[in-house]
């Protein structure tokens, strides 16, 4: 194919791809969300080692980080409907991405609160505040500061393993690239450009992640 026949099949193709970037993108940012409220809450939970809770909490953790998430995807859409429970693909997606990356998000947060110094709670403490309350106000402003690296590293993560979704039928990036390879029947130049947006998202959070560690860091200091 020449240059002119290349940029003519990207020209043609590129709504498409878009199309299924904007997919990928509100993918990667409702998981994200759904996963760090799930990894807040485990964290919370294996902290203040509830009984029972805190062993469910653990074996879900080690669960979800023992099993490939394409297996955990299957089980979402085409399993769990054996047993009645069935969810439309879009949320088939949601769901299971935010299942794992919330075991991953709550060993970061954990990880973060512990990171705190002590003292921080003792003076919460000394302030007449309740557990709930010292950790909302005082420690995890703070640990939210010493996550942001890791958390940030998460969502890029997961806007690649979202390309995975597009097996149980969600047209995002990889999927609308591969119907476009259907019709085109040229794979390189198109996984290229998929390659190049899944790149050109990925760097966009990063630049997004190093304002917000400038911001929290100035935060921090005054």
């Amino acid at each position: 194919m020449d240059v002119h026949g290349l940029i003519a099949l990207l020209r043609d193709a590129l709504p498409l791809l878009l199309k299924g970037a904007g997919y990928t993108l509100m993918l990667a940012l409702s998981a994200m969300v759904g996963g760090f409220l799930i990894g807040t809450l485990v964290a919370v939970i294996r902290l203040a080692r509830l009984p029972v809770l805190t062993q469910i909490a653990g074996l879900y953790v080690s669960c979800m980080r023992g099993t490939p998430l394409l297996v955990q995807l299957f089980v979402i859409y085409f399993g769990l409907p054996s047993i009645g429970i069935q969810f439309e693909p879009i949320t088939a997606g949601i769901l299971g991405l935010s299942l794992n990356v919330g075991a991953y998000l709550s060993e970061t947060i954990r990880g973060a609160i512990v990171g705190v110094d002590r003292g921080q709670w003792e003076a919460g403490k000394s302030l007449g505040l309740t557990y709930a309350q010292t950790l909302r106000y005082v420690v995890g402003p703070q640990a939210l500061r010493l996550a942001v690296p890791s958390l940030s590293n998460s969502l890029i993560s997961l806007i690649k393993d979202t390309s995975l979704v597009s097996v149980i039928a969600v047209g995002e990036l990889m999927l609308a690239t591969k119907e476009v390879i259907a019709t085109t029947f040229q794979p390189f130049p198109l996984y290229l450009a998929a390659a190049g947006i899944y790149w050109l998202l990925s760097a966009s959070f990063e630049a997004v992640q190093k304002k917000l560690e400038t911001h929290l860091n100035r935060s921090y200091v005054r």
